[in-house]
């Protein structure tokens, strides 16, 4: 994996497509890595975008300088994603994020509107405006913020930081989701000496029980202070998230005034990249290569259809063999 140096960190990347394409910068979430968009990246490579896909701090091959801040606010992770495009020589670009990265993908909508063409949000809501307490039962879903805002939870992190994980895959998908070989291989990105404080500092800056960077303070407070954006936008939202179910983003187009489309995937959980690629995929195309005036909000039921084919396929195959074995039993008894 390259690796570009920064001022204030070295950041591992994938760069695929042709290099002359237009530019798509893909952002992971938490807690997964940068593989997370590895079934998506050929699909749109095909079309003839070129894909980049960072690593964040605090994962994997990506290292914060020694005196820098171990911070994961979403602002300070647009920054790195400007510098790091800025380091590829890249002006102007389109960017869809997940669960960290659909938060990062909006503030760099919001600091860099002249860069930023197009945007995708995957599975967490826009916090343009400022972020509102969650409902009681939002709360629920995400007890983990709180349990990490105290010591002994931040304790409880840092002592098993894959058991902390595999809950999450665990609650946010629907059951089998994911394999055992992909859990380990994207785990390995979590052993990141600086995953824990950022995952922590992350969660806390949100809520305002840790102050964000200082270096992003400024791109905190515009987001805060932004109520819409225009840029043409897709909001992908897991009918089955666990953590985010669909009424968390019912009011979602109401933050942007520019085309907008609020797809719902049938049978899907959080990590939708993961879940159905071909669905992503398609939908991103549609974004970033289409008209955006043609995007419309949609129930994407497709996961069924393909579930449904190879099931529906033998049901036939068995009604062709019952229907020869009786024709074969009637001349049997002519």
């Amino acid at each position: 994996m390259p690796i570009v140096d920064t001022d204030f960190v070295t950041i591992a990347y994938e760069d695929r497509g042709p290099h002359d394409g237009p530019p798509v910068l893909l952002i992971h979430g938490w807690p997964d890595d940068a593989s997370t968009w590895d079934t998506v990246v050929p699909r749109l490579n095909a079309a003839g975008l070129r894909t980049i896909q960072p690593t964040l701090r605090g994962f994997g091959a990506t290292r914060l300088k020694p005196d820098v801040r171990r911070t994961g606010n979403s602002a300070v992770l647009a920054l790195d994603m400007i510098a790091l495009m800025d380091a590829l020589g890249v002006d102007r670009f389109t960017v869809a994020g997940h669960d960290w990265g659909s938060n990062t993908a909006e503030a760099l909508a919001v600091g860099w509107p002249d860069r930023v063409e197009r945007m995708a949000m995957l599975c967490t809501p826009p916090r343009l405006g400022g972020m509102k307490t969650p409902s009681f039962a939002q709360a629920e879903r995400q007890w983990y913020h709180w349990f990490m805002a105290t010591t002994r939870g931040a304790d409880a992190v840092r002592a098993d930081r894959r058991g902390f994980a595999r809950t999450h895959w665990n609650n946010w998908s629907p059951p089998g989701w994911y394999d055992e070989e992909t859990f380990d291989r994207v785990a390995r990105a979590w052993e990141n000496s600086d995953w824990v404080e950022v995952t922590l500092h992350s969660y806390r800056a949100r809520w305002d029980e840790a102050k964000p960077d200082p270096r992003s303070r400024w791109l905190e407070d515009k987001v805060r202070a932004t109520p819409t954006l225009s840029l043409p936008t897709l909001y992908v939202q897991g009918a089955v998230d666990g953590v985010n179910p669909p009424e968390t983003s019912a009011d979602v187009v109401s933050k942007f005034t520019g085309p907008f489309a609020r797809v719902v995937l049938a049978g899907v959980g959080h990590f939708a990249q993961r879940e159905h690629p071909r669905a992503v995929a398609r939908h991103l195309l549609h974004l970033f290569t289409g008209d955006p005036t043609t995007l419309a909000s949609t129930t994407d039921r497709s996961l069924y259809v393909r579930r449904a084919t190879p099931l529906l396929a033998s049901i036939g195959l068995a009604a062709l063999a019952g229907v020869g074995a009786a024709g074969a039993g009637k001349r049997d008894r002519q």
